[in-house]
């Protein structure tokens, strides 16, 4: 784990108690500055707001707020356990037939997985008719935590149909689930796939790191191999501070 990256002094030196302008966004402008010009690296962990209050002689609530307003930019990230890191970026994917550990890894992030769920079970009557089966056929269900240089991302829920039950939790840790398919031959052809956002979940504020009742985004889609057979079918969040989906639009 990176440890703490205590900030130079003199970036704070003309912060102005006596100015009419707040003391929390004076402390919020140069904390921001710090990040821009890398003097705060991605992945670097400020000190806790106690020691920072004490070594600016502010008061908590300040460093608190002119933290907090940086989480908000999505420059800051809070981690349970961690503290309060640089983001390393955030992700932007242009709405394409690809898996986010494929753009994660192209982007020079590095992609980690949790298997949260690996479960065969009978298809339910939503899964049988997005992946066009019989209803209690055998699937493999898949609920995966990815993360982007440690910091979480993304929950994503996918459901297979039988002839990929037999990939392994140990293989959707090492390797993105697009990446395991075409090694069993499928080749992607196209897609039906819906965004849309809402309130998180409780099990997802708390897997994400995010406030409860927080907004994510969220995006549906059943894919289909190149004979028209659908192979997978997915239900995502993810983080909207981290992340965001680009679209291009052509007048025709």
């Amino acid at each position: 784990m990176q440890g703490e990256h205590p900030l130079p002094r003199d970036l704070f030196a003309d912060l102005d108690k006596n100015s009419p302008i707040p003391l929390y966004y004076q402390l919020a402008t140069r904390l921001e500055q710090a990040i821009h010009d890398e003097v705060l690296p991605p992945g670097a962990r400020l000190e806790n707001e106690i020691a920072l209050a004490q070594r600016l002689s502010l008061s908590r609530p300040t460093v608190r707020r002119a933290i907090q307003d940086l989480v908000d930019k999505g420059l800051l990230v809070r981690r349970r356990g961690v503290g309060t890191q640089v983001v390393h970026g955030r992700v932007t994917r242009n709405v394409d037939l690809t898996s986010l550990y494929e753009d994660l890894s192209r982007t020079g992030q590095t992609p980690e997985t949790r298997v949260i769920s690996h479960d065969i079970r009978p298809a339910n009557d939503n899964e049988a008719a997005q992946l066009n089966l019989e209803v209690g056929a055998p699937v493999l269900h898949l609920i995966r935590l990815r993360s982007a240089d440690g910091v979480p991302l993304a929950i994503l829920d996918n459901t297979l149909p039988t002839d990929f039950t037999t990939i392994s939790r140990d293989d959707l840790e090492e390797h993105g689930l697009y990446q395991l398919l075409r090694e069993r031959g499928v080749n992607m052809r196209i897609a039906n796939q819906r965004i849309g956002a809402r309130e998180a979940t409780t099990r997802e504020s708390d897997l994400l790191g995010i406030g409860k009742r927080a907004a994510v985004l969220t995006m549906t889609r059943t894919a289909f191999d190149t004979t028209g057979r659908a192979v997978e079918y997915g239900q995502h969040c993810y983080r909207p501070d981290l992340y965001s989906f680009e679209i291009t639009l052509v007048d025709r």
